[in-house]
């Protein structure tokens, strides 16, 4: 599997360049679409079925090469990415791109449909092949790492909510920057903060930014720091030209927000702030004081008992789902024991979500936070795998606990639905449906979803489920 993935991802990247390199009449005979505008669906050239979210800067013209941003949503949806990054990406310059086709599943049609919007967007317009970045959220960011060491193309990598696969490590020997964001109550929080001390012992230049929120992508201000960073990386690898006023001010803003940490008493992050500073500004200003003051945090017991507090918090967190994880991973072989089991697994659900909702105090409400959504991606993600071996009624069982521990979650329900409707419960499945519906942020999207989902095929003829899918014919 590791070579058929590697043969694909590097014979895109070579070809993608050969693409460019030798048609630059291509770019100059791009389609001339609206600037300034995300534009949600674009058709590949070569594959129709195919389609992207586009974002060209105002200030676009075929007569230069731009950077590229391609973003993996783990929804296959384009347009999300894209305008959260659209106004950083105006200022500073960058042409964005996001699959409509690519989520989270298996590989191979996701490494189809990235290769085929890449291809498509190089042939059009006119791409800087030295300054391409991929960008993701959770599985999208899990996918993003492994395509930019497979093809060892990219110039850097936004992670948004989840770090590099397990089979897929940082490797010393494919180093590029990377721009971790992760939000307080994400529950891959306990991934992203040891994933720095990775990087930086593997050689890559690395960033982390961490914002108040779930497991989401970041909000726009991150994506505008995410970029002007790879800028920075790009200043210092001679890939754009060093603009001096631009580097002092983005040191000034990052040591401003560094000292505000340090005059707050938050020391331990005082000193991750002071010691990425001082590495990302190296060469670039003069660092010496900063990476000092890094090093004599890093000494001081304070911030030692406070990255010890922070391990504590990832102990405890296990702790809380643990055993929750366990009954969902393997329920008893008797059903009345299961029953048993399965009542019990929901009351502690119930539990965690009172300690969640109920806790006043910041640092320990993250921690029941964190458990709970641990507790719903292992549903989730083992509700997916049961779906694909087609057992129907425990992938039932895995989104009814997810549903559980997240009712707000679109997602959950609407793969309750899928499961549902596979197993014959179309009544049911309409009851998910609606409640996805409902739940849902992007209704046009989701509706897009209903009408393309192969799963809910059954349910077609259903005026209901047209009503939701837009697809309801009124009659005269």
């Amino acid at each position: 599997m590791r070579r058929i993935l590697f043969v694909l991802v590097t014979l895109f990247a070579h070809q993608a360049v050969a693409v460019a390199q030798d048609n630059p009449a291509a770019s100059a005979s791009a389609q001339a679409l609206e600037t300034g505008k995300v534009l949600p669906e674009i058709h590949c050239t070569a594959h129709p079925e195919q389609s992207y979210a586009l974002y060209l800067p105002s200030s676009y013209s075929p007569k230069r090469r731009w950077p590229l941003v391609v973003s993996s949503d783990p929804g296959a949806h384009g347009t999300i990415p894209l305008e959260l990054q659209k106004d950083a990406a105006d200022r500073l310059g960058y042409i964005l791109v996001s699959s409509n086709n690519s989520s989270n599943g298996r590989w191979q049609p996701r490494l189809e449909a990235t290769e085929a919007v890449v291809r498509d967007v190089q042939a059009r317009y006119p791409i800087d092949l030295q300054r391409i970045y991929f960008a993701g959220f959770s599985g999208g960011a899990r996918f993003s790492s492994q395509l930019a060491l497979l093809c060892k193309c990219a110039a850097g990598v936004l992670l948004s909510g989840a770090g590099f696969m397990e089979e897929f490590p940082p490797a010393p020997k494919t180093v590029f920057p990377v721009f971790s964001a992760v939000g307080t109550f994400d529950f891959n929080y306990k991934e992203m903060i040891p994933l720095q001390d990775t990087l930086t012992k593997a050689g890559y230049p690395h960033w982390l930014r961490i914002f108040d929120g779930p497991h989401r992508w970041p909000p726009p201000d991150i994506m505008e720091e995410a970029l002007m960073w790879f800028r920075m990386q790009a200043m210092k690898k001679q890939l754009e030209a060093r603009d001096k006023t631009l580097i002092e001010a983005q040191f000034t803003k990052a040591r401003t927000l560094a000292d505000s940490f340090e005059q707050s008493g938050d020391l331990l992050n005082a000193r991750r702030e002071y010691a990425q500073i001082a590495d990302t500004f190296d060469s670039l200003v003069d660092v010496a004081a900063i990476r000092t003051r890094a090093e004599a945090l890093a000494e001081e017991r304070a911030v030692r008992e406070a990255a010890k507090h922070e391990q504590n918090e990832f102990k405890e967190e296990f702790q809380l789902c643990s055993d929750i994880v366990a009954r969902l991973l393997t329920p008893p072989d008797n059903p009345d024991n299961r029953l048993h089991s399965d009542q019990e697994l929901q009351s502690q659900i119930v539990h965690l979500q009172q300690n969640a909702a109920q806790e006043k105090r910041p640092e320990r409400a993250r921690v029941f936070k964190r458990a709970l959504g641990d507790v719903f991606v292992t549903a989730m993600q083992t509700g997916d795998s049961l779906l694909e071996q087609k057992k129907f009624q425990s992938a039932i069982r895995n989104y009814e606990f997810a549903a559980r521990a997240m009712p707000d979650s679109a997602w959950a329900w609407g793969q309750l639905a899928l499961a549902r409707v596979c197993a014959g419960m179309k009544k049911e499945a309409l009851s998910s449906l609606r409640r996805a519906y409902d739940l849902a942020n992007d209704k046009p999207s989701f509706s897009q979803w209903l009408q393309t989902e192969p799963l809910l095929a059954p349910l077609r003829s259903v005026p209901e489920f047209q009503s939701l899918a837009g697809t309801k014919v009124s009659r005269p």
